[in-house]
């Protein structure tokens, strides 16, 4: 397991960076690798929103018990993000924040709550924008991802996959 581990995070790396070079003057390696990795996993939950939305749910309503989900919104909470999610927390732990310090299982809680936060974020941000910019609401969800994006960035950076100093020995 630890090979395929090993190959599958190496082949990452060397893809992403691949196509680093011409960024190279304008951002840092971890950025562009945060916006890289963040950007197939996005593209990722919109594949996968699809597939759940058109073969699994079929605009149905989802019945919860406490609460009704509606049929466009439940391929998103109840199957899209469930692999989107370990598939982000992957990559951002062993290909965008590889320096981190913090034990795997700090992280991934943190990695939680930081999805939690962006998830509220975008929704009182969408509401707000939608509003502001009516009846431009693409604009609106333009200005959402924008915000939500550079919350989850400096979220996960500096508290889910933060680099604690490593103290020195005293001799």
């Amino acid at each position: 397991m630890k090979a395929i581990h090993k190959w599958a995070r190496r082949t990452i790396l060397n893809f992403v960076d691949l196509f680093y070079p011409p960024f190279k003057k304008i951002m840092p390696v971890t950025t562009f690798r945060y916006a890289a990795c963040g950007g197939f996993n996005t593209v990722f939950s919109i594949f996968l929103y699809f597939i759940g939305n058109k073969f699994i749910f079929k605009d149905r309503n989802v019945n919860l018990g406490f609460m009704t989900m509606s049929g466009k919104i439940a391929p998103d909470y109840l199957f899209a993000i469930w692999i989107a999610f370990p598939v982000g927390f992957y990559l951002s732990r062993y290909v965008v924040f590889q320096e981190s310090t913090l034990h795997r299982r700090v992280q991934l809680f943190r990695y939680l709550i930081v999805i939690i936060g962006n998830m509220a974020l975008n929704y009182v941000c969408l509401k707000i924008f939608t509003r502001v910019f009516a009846p431009y609401n693409t604009i609106g969800k333009i200005a959402t991802s924008v915000v939500v994006i550079v919350y989850s960035y400096i979220a996960q950076r500096n508290f889910s996959f933060k680099t604690v100093p490593q103290t020195q020995k005293k001799g």
